[in-house]
Formats: C-alpha cells, structure tokens, sequence
C-alpha cells in the first residue's frame, strides 16, 4: 500500500480494490456491510461506497476523509486490521490509490491517465468560462417566462437546466479545449 503525503486539511479520497475468490462474493459483501459500518464511525470519516463488479470479482471500496492524517489513522488501526482479518480467505486487497479531492475533479479528469487534477484557481476560472454564458442564456430566455412562478420552483429551475448542460456539455468540451494549457506542468 503506498502512503501518499498529502497536506494536512485537505480531504482525501483512497480507493482499494478487492479481489474477490469466485463464489465468495455473497460472503465478501456481507463483510462490505460491517466495515462501512465501522469505517462510518470512525473519526474524520465523510463517506464509504462500493463499487461492485458486473460480472467480475474485483471490488472497489472509495473512501472519503477529511485529511490525510484521519484516513492513515483508519488504514493503522486496530478495528480495520480485525475486520481484515475476518474475510484472508475470502478476498485479497490488491491495491489502494490515494488523491486530494475539491469536488471539481469529475469536470477536469481525464480518463484512462493518473494526470493530477489541474490547480484550483484554474477550474474555478474554467468553470467561470463555461458558466457565464449559460447564466447570461437563462437570465435572458429562462427568467421572464417564470416572473410569476413561486420563488422556490423559480429557484430550482437555474440548477436544473444549469448543472446538466455544464456537466453533460459545456465543462468536457471546454476541459478537452483548454488541456494544454489545464495540465501544464507548474514549470513551464
């Protein structure tokens, strides 16, 4: 297991994969209950989910903590080295990666490499790119025709068209656009 050093406050995310011994599987996520349960409790934890296969038997387990101090102190300690040791024969940790997470990073990653996600000040400049112009739109053609709409239903309308068509179609153009100059190394 590699230990990344990450700066203290930031949250982390680690992902550990599990291969599982075919025909164990029901037995494997029996355990995946009770060490997400347990993972749960543990102090600086802020999410546990699974990924499982279709078809395959290796798992994936994305943990979330607030810093990487709280995430190492999981991965040390005693509750998780017992829950290990109640499943040897059942499945086998195969690997762990470890990466500072803004929440940002889906717009920005770029599958199938481990390219570090761009600075911050980058994506917020990105997302502003990409945000304005459809906030002009909505303010412009949206806005007028819902005036006399209720204020909460008025409110959710500028998420709702807002958040899909950046996610779905505006961040993943203006990512693959502006890749050059997101992922410049901090050298240049």
């Amino acid at each position: 297991m590699s230990t990344t050093q990450l700066r203290g406050g930031k949250p982390v995310t680690s992902v550990l994969t599990w291969q599982v011994r075919p025909g164990r599987e029901h037995e494997f996520e029996e355990w995946t209950r009770g060490i997400t349960r347990c993972a749960r409790r543990f102090p600086g934890n802020e999410g546990v989910a699974w990924l499982r296969p279709e078809g395959g038997h290796r798992y994936h387990a994305v943990l979330r903590f607030c810093d990487a101090r709280r995430l190492a102190e999981w991965l040390e300690s005693d509750e998780r080295a017992s829950w290990h040791a109640r499943i040897e024969d059942v499945a086998t940790e195969i690997g762990s990666e470890r990466q500072s997470t803004t929440g940002m990073e889906t717009w920005f990653g770029l599958p199938g490499t481990t390219v570090q996600s761009p600075p911050r000040w980058k994506m917020v400049l990105t997302t502003f790119l990409g945000a304005y112009p459809c906030t002009l739109l909505i303010q412009w053609l949206v806005t007028p025709r819902t005036a006399t709409w209720p204020l909460p239903l008025r409110a959710a309308v500028f998420p709702l068209v807002l958040l899909p068509v950046l996610t779905y179609l505006l961040m993943p153009r203006l990512s693959r656009l502006l890749r050059l100059w997101l992922y410049r190394p901090p050298d240049d």
